[in-house]
């Protein structure tokens, strides 16, 4: 089996791929701009059991010779930070919705096997109560989620139109080792081992579900292996916190107090709550998250103590947009 794996030197790509690389069943290409958040640095485990290929998903001619040697596409390239977003939505709309439909196109011309979309729970919009379920309508709020909404659409129309294996899957907040210092949980570890500051929007009330990022290569995996082509599987932690929670927890696991929060102005169109129900993934594929939040947690922030080489680069490179960073 040749799979193309789509970002594969990100936070969550990565993760996919070093945890594939170590079986036998399967040959391994990873397709990756090297953006700010890509990093070359997290494939360094799997140096000589994978082909790397630096490229852009918008690049039809290129996805098109490597759609045609590959029997499936696990997508996560994506822009993916909702206040760069906010910022700027060109290169969010570029990269996951053309992006995304050059994929796809190719994929048909090619008779490609499956199609595995990774999505966000942020598509379904912000809820009171109660927990999304996949068929409920899509109602995204900032143009990062709008645009992740957008291909989701357009992956699933290539399944009814076309006949393409599309599997579809929408995940809850991720955390774990080696993600970039742009989100919250490695901004405020990093910021605060630095004896630094954190930046906490609004009343800090809004409320995540935390799933590690193992957990969810796991479930990717399950819809990969066994998913009904056509579907949608929600992947979630089922740890759900408000973020004024999770800055009290890191705040702990740094030994700081709160003293080292500064109170900002919430985000513009700021979701109050996401939460998803993985009911259909459970009861058909067998998922079950399998790490526990707290160890989780202090594991990650330990990764980041003991791995000052790996991060501090890129804060370094980009401080002056760190410095406009806030909590999703």
């Amino acid at each position: 089996m040749k799979i193309l794996v789509t970002g594969g030197a990100g936070f969550i790509g990565s993760h996919y791929v070093r945890t594939l690389a170590e079986r036998d069943d399967c040959t391994l290409t990873v397709l990756d701009k090297l953006t700010y958040a890509g990093n070359p640095a997290n494939l360094d485990p799997v140096r000589g059991r994978i082909t790397f290929v630096r490229g852009d998903i918008c690049d039809a001619a290129l996805v098109g010779d490597l759609m045609a040697d590959h029997d499936q596409v696990v997508h996560f390239a994506a822009e993916s930070h909702v206040d760069r977003s906010i910022t700027g939505a060109d290169d969010f709309l570029r990269t996951n919705v053309t992006g995304t439909h050059t994929l796809l196109a190719a994929a048909v011309r090619h008779g490609l096997g499956t199609f595995v979309h990774i999505s966000t729970d942020e598509v379904y919009g912000s809820i009171a109560e109660g927990s999304w379920r996949e068929d409920r309508p899509l109602s995204p709020n900032s143009p990062y989620s709008a645009s992740k909404a957008s291909s989701d659409l357009v992956a699933l129309a290539y399944h009814r139109t076309y006949g393409l294996d599309v599997r579809v899957t929408r995940c809850s907040n991720n955390y774990g080792p080696c993600q970039f210092p742009e989100k919250v949980i490695p901004l405020f570890v990093t910021n605060l081992l630095d004896g630094g500051t954190v930046p906490l929007y609004g009343d800090g009330l809004n409320v995540r579900d935390w799933l590690h990022v193992a957990d969810h290569v796991a479930g990717i995996e399950l819809v990969r292996r066994a998913g009904r082509p056509g579907e949608v599987y929600n992947i979630g932690g089922g740890t759900e916190l408000t973020n004024r929670e999770l800055t009290g927890l890191l705040l702990a696991a740094c030994d700081a107090g709160w003293d080292r929060v500064e109170y900002v102005e919430d985000r513009k169109g700021h979701d109050r709550r996401y939460s998803v129900d993985h009911t259909k993934i459970r009861t058909e594929l067998g998922y079950h998250p399998a790490v526990d939040f707290e160890k989780g947690l202090a594991e990650t922030v330990e990764w980041y103590r003991t791995n000052r080489p790996w991060w501090e680069p890129l804060k370094s490179r980009s401080k002056a947009a760190q410095s406009r960073l806030r909590v999703p």
